[in-house]
Parts: C-alpha cells; sequence; structure tokens
C-alpha cells in the first residue's frame, strides 16, 4: 500500500527548476488523493498542484519529474496531475524549513 507520506518524499526530490527548493517545501502541492486501482496490488494517486506563476514555460519538466519520481514507488499504476491557480500560489504558502534556505 502506497501512503501519502511516501508520496510526499518523491514530492521532495522534485525540484522547481527556477528556485533551489523542492516543490512540497515550496508549497505547490494542494492535494494527494491515493486510491485502490482497478489492477490488483496497485494504486493511482491524484495530484493537485499549482505553479509560481501562470504560464511557467517548465510546467512540462515539473509534470515529468513528478510522474518519474512517483512512478518508482511500489505499487503505483496510474498518477494524475492537474495544474489549478486557485488559490493562487504565494510566498507565504513555503514552509519554515524552505525559507530558512532561501533566507526568507
Amino acid at each position: 500500500m502506497i501512503t501519502e507520506q511516501q508520496v510526499i518524499e518523491k514530492l521532495k526530490e522534485c525540484m522547481d527548476p527556477e528556485i533551489p527548493v523542492d516543490i512540497w517545501n515550496l508549497g505547490l502541492i494542494y492535494d494527494i488523493q491515493i486510491k485502490d486501482s482497478n489492477v490488483a496490488d496497485k494504486q493511482d494517486v491524484a495530484i493537485i498542484m499549482t505553479l509560481t506563476v501562470p504560464g511557467c514555460p517548465m510546467v512540462k519538466h515539473i509534470k515529468e519529474d513528478v510522474q518519474s519520481k512517483l512512478s518508482s514507488l511500489n505499487g503505483m499504476n496510474d498518477i494524475a496531475i492537474d495544474i489549478t491557480f486557485d488559490p493562487k500560489w504565494n510566498t507565504n504558502m513555503i514552509s519554515a524549513e524552505a525559507r530558512k534556505k532561501l533566507n526568507i
């Protein structure tokens, strides 16, 4: 069984290409849903996330990185990644850990 904590740890491996912080600690992940798959002993994961700016040219790279990292989890079947800008991302969403790293 895939756990939310396992998904979070993989998301922490996905770095924002323009800011030297992972997408989890930047606060770009809004929701994680883990559901049983129609494939035996597999699970599907749905991620709702945002980007630091609408029209980010790195959206394809970020989504591919998330797909790649999550695919490495044992028991993974399908990964859906939806991008939203509601609510719009802002610097208040950055974790304390990332704030320290960025000297904010």
